[in-house]
């Protein structure tokens, strides 16, 4: 593997790193993290992590890293040969070891196979009345509230619960479950966190363990009463794969199930929030795209691009290999930090300015073998969102900057507060 592009070479003090990934860490960083970008940036393309192994934070290695068959994700195997099992054989850390995010081919090849491209432009085109009609039951709360109180928490009222009701229709799962899903969701992900404490550890395992009693209590369910869902036809895949093997099928079908669902929530509303924040802290830009609603994809894709719902993924070695001239022997971890390569000045320029008519590029949805599989409900999500906003809260405004969880893997907004001085009548 051969370098890309011109790349720095720095030798760099461990304390540093250390600084910028605690300050990314903290409120001040989790609310603005382009400065933080622009310092990993700094420090070169390739930047040794304070544990070992690399981060990376140009465009280009990250585009190459996440796309090369030979950078493979963490799985079993390599989970294996670590030397820290608090870590690495951790109940939660575990949990996670047979979703598609965790898998590397075949397995991986296999699954994504027999999936195929679930939200095609067949399912995309059901699915658009469904997510339109969720997002105007959502935006009639928040008008009843933004009415009764004069403000309304965006994240609670709208952008969380639009992702869930979404992903719940497709796989049949009942309403009144959404909110259990959404609440073992966000605290299972402490797992997939890059340096998880051993307490951050344990409320992971006991999401954990909640999500594989419902999951699995939900695929029993469904297989003995089947229907015209997503879920169903998994179903009648996997136990004709595995006649002769229910314990395979249902292997395969938890952890199918599970990632999908709550890989579908967190990042999706995060980006929806982020996107009322980016465009109405301005009320010029909101006016703007009211005016040029050509560019509500762009305006999408801005957000996207300017602060990814996930911070960074990981990849390994799965040979000795040379990265940016930077040897890379076997098992070596980088972390793909998709901030600072979306802010690489050298593939997005000006890129600290946030504008929906750029004709940019981003990773947020990664690359390669592992590229999201929910991009494309994602986007229809987003956009239709934004969309309808536009057109029933021509005020609508934030209150003040969201609140993150401090958090370096998956962004996470936990609340967004907006007011609006008018409603369209059309509302």
């Amino acid at each position: 593997m051969s370098a890309v592009g011109d790349i720095p070479r720095t030798t760099v003090d461990r304390r540093t790193v250390l600084s910028v990934l605690r300050r990314l860490r903290s409120p001040e960083g989790q609310s603005n993290p382009l400065p933080l970008w622009e310092e990993f940036r700094r420090l070169g393309d390739v930047v040794p992590a304070p544990w070992g192994g690399y981060f990376l934070t140009g465009y280009d290695v990250c585009n190459q890293v996440l796309r090369d068959r030979a950078w493979h994700v963490p799985d079993f195997a390599w989970q294996d040969r670590q030397a820290d099992p608090g870590r690495w054989g951790a109940a939660a850390t575990r949990e996670m070891g047979g979703t598609l995010s965790r898998l590397n081919a075949p397995a991986h090849t296999c699954q994504r196979r027999a999936l195929g491209n679930p939200f095609d432009r067949s399912t995309l085109q059901d699915l658009a009345p469904v997510v339109a009609g969720h997002v105007d039951t959502l935006l009639d709360d928040l008008a009843e509230r933004l009415e009764a109180e004069g403000e309304a928490d965006f994240l609670a009222t709208v952008a969380e619960p639009l992702p869930i009701r979404t992903v719940g229709h497709w796989l049949g799962l009942p309403p009144e479950d959404h909110a259990r899903i959404v609440d073992f969701a966000h605290r299972q992900v402490f797992a997939q966190e890059l340096t998880p404490t051993r307490s951050q550890l344990e409320i992971s395992a006991g999401a954990s363990a909640e999500m594989r009693a419902y999951f699995t209590e939900l695929i029993a369910g469904r297989r003995a009463a089947p229907g015209e869902d997503a879920l169903s036809g998994w179903i009648r895949h996997w136990d004709a794969a595995h006649p002769d093997d229910p314990a395979a099928a249902d292997h395969v079908l938890y952890h199918l199930t599970m990632f999908i669902t709550i890989a579908s929530m967190e990042t999706t509303a995060t980006t929806m929030s982020n996107a009322v924040w980016l465009l109405g802290r301005d009320p010029g830009r909101w006016a703007w795209l009211r005016e040029h609603r050509e560019f509500v994809d762009g305006a999408m894709e801005e957000t996207l691009r300017y602060d990814p719902p996930v911070h960074l993924t990981s990849r390994y070695a799965s040979e000795d290999t040379e990265l940016a001239g930077v040897p890379m022997p076997r098992d070596t971890m980088v972390h793909v930090l998709y901030g600072a390569a979306a802010h690489d000045p050298r593939r997005n320029p000006d890129p600290g300015a946030f504008d929906p008519t750029r004709d940019g590029t981003h990773l947020s949805f990664g690359g390669g073998a592992h590229y999201c599989l929910g991009a494309a409900l994602a986007r229809l999500e987003i956009r239709t969102l934004l969309a309808r906003l536009l057109e029933r809260f021509p005020t609508l405004r934030p209150v003040s900057a969201p609140a993150y969880a401090p958090r370096m893997v998956f962004r996470r907004v936990t609340s967004l507060k907006v007011t609006s001085t008018s409603l369209a009548a059309a509302a």
